[in-house]
């Protein structure tokens, strides 16, 4: 079966971490299918109005087209120029993956808006059935529900000419049924990355480590900064290793020396995926504290190095967080998080790395993976969608 992978989001040359969980899904199911990726991005520095670029490694055939976005002061003529570049760059790459791959079978549109308008114009000219799936927390934080009538019934109307739905965890499920989008999504979790790793040693019990995007508004950093002020009230041990950069990195970087953490706070930036999961071997544990998550990737890579999470009740952390591997929180509770720190610190829970590990690599491998999609994708194929 030939099967063509739209994305919103996957790495390129602008970001080469944007939607590198895409990819990994991606790379599952190329085990057990022909998969051809098609990735369109707008780029405001492209010598020419459209550049093409093919890459094959992983098992992966690649081609992302960029266009060279419009900056045009003025929104609506912006927004309309860059919506017709992007579906003449999505033409002008269906049109290579067809000359060189052949007619795909099933298109896989990952995330709407604009992949699923693309699959849905390849099945209406071409009759080629396609798949929506969803990570979006646009449905969990209330931007979908802020959007235009108009808008919802763009959104309604791909959803059902789509032979199936899928989505990346039970809470955004049941967010995508509550809106009237789907009925019955299926659930397709991420790939976990460092299972195949020798599993680390227990590091230090008052180490933590966050591993987020520093976009406070989502990722509540400032809440774990106040709460490591007051559990090191009582364990002057306790110390946090930040991991990621964004727009309120300066910001966060000056509350932490405000709160008088006293140098117990450092910075990294963002890091290859090799060298956060280097990081994550060598801490005690590791602290999601997010207002929302639709599956939450960090986590899983932290249970798979064997490490303890304290997690907030943020959506999909609490698919993988029970009394054996961590704490769950309530969001934005500071006091309950510098609680579960000291408890941490101070090795309360005995928890056992062996154990931590078992409970993430049967479901989220690669091969979990890749063969839950491959079955998705083989039921559509058959008219069972």
């Amino acid at each position: 079966m030939h099967v063509l992978f739209i994305p919103k989001w996957y790495p390129g040359r602008n970001d080469p971490q944007l939607g590198d969980f895409l990819r990994k899904q991606a790379a599952a199911v190329a085990t057990y299918v022909r998969l051809s990726v098609l990735f369109i991005a707008p780029d405001v520095n492209a010598r020419k109005r459209y550049e093409e670029e093919l890459t094959e490694a992983e098992g992966l055939w690649e081609l992302r087209v960029h266009y060279r976005a419009s900056t045009h002061a003025f929104r609506p003529f912006r927004k309309g120029i860059n919506f017709l570049r992007y579906w003449r760059a999505a033409m002008r790459g269906y049109r290579r993956v067809r000359e060189q791959r052949g007619k795909p079978d099933l298109t896989h549109a990952y995330i709407l808006v604009r992949p699923a308008l693309v699959a849905w114009w390849l099945k209406q000219r071409w009759g080629i059935p396609y798949l929506v799936s969803e990570q979006s927390s646009e449905y969990l934080d209330g931007t979908y529900a802020g959007k235009s009538a108009v808008v919802k019934g763009v959104h309604r109307a791909l959803f059902r000419a789509a032979s199936g739905v899928s989505v990346v965890s039970a809470w955004l499920g049941d967010a995508l049924v509550n809106a009237g989008l789907c009925t019955d999504p299926d659930i397709v979790p991420n790939v976990v990355p460092g299972l195949d790793r020798p599993l680390p040693p227990p590091g230090p019990p008052g180490d933590f480590l966050m591993v987020a995007d520093l976009v406070d508004r989502t990722k509540n950093i400032s809440g774990v900064l106040r709460a490591l002020t007051v559990a090191r009230n009582g364990d002057p041990r306790i110390r946090l290793t930040v991991i990621g950069d964004g727009p309120d990195r300066a910001e966060l970087q000056s509350l932490a020396q405000e709160l008088g953490t006293n140098g117990s706070v450092t910075f990294l930036g963002r890091l290859p995926n090799a060298e956060v999961l280097d990081h994550m071997g060598n801490a005690g544990a590791v602290v999601v504290n997010s207002r929302v998550e639709t599956f939450s990737v960090v986590t899983g890579e932290a249970l798979a190095q064997g490490k303890p999470v304290i997690a907030s009740r943020c959506g999909g952390p609490v698919a993988f967080i029970n009394d054996r591997n961590g704490i769950l929180i309530d969001v934005g509770d500071d006091h309950a998080l510098s609680l579960a720190m000291l408890s941490i610190a101070n090795a309360e829970a005995g928890y056992s790395a062996q154990e931590i590990r078992a409970g993430v690599s049967d479901r989220f491998s690669p091969k979990a993976v890749g063969n839950a999609l491959a079955a998705i994708y083989e039921r559509i194929h058959h008219g069972r969608g």
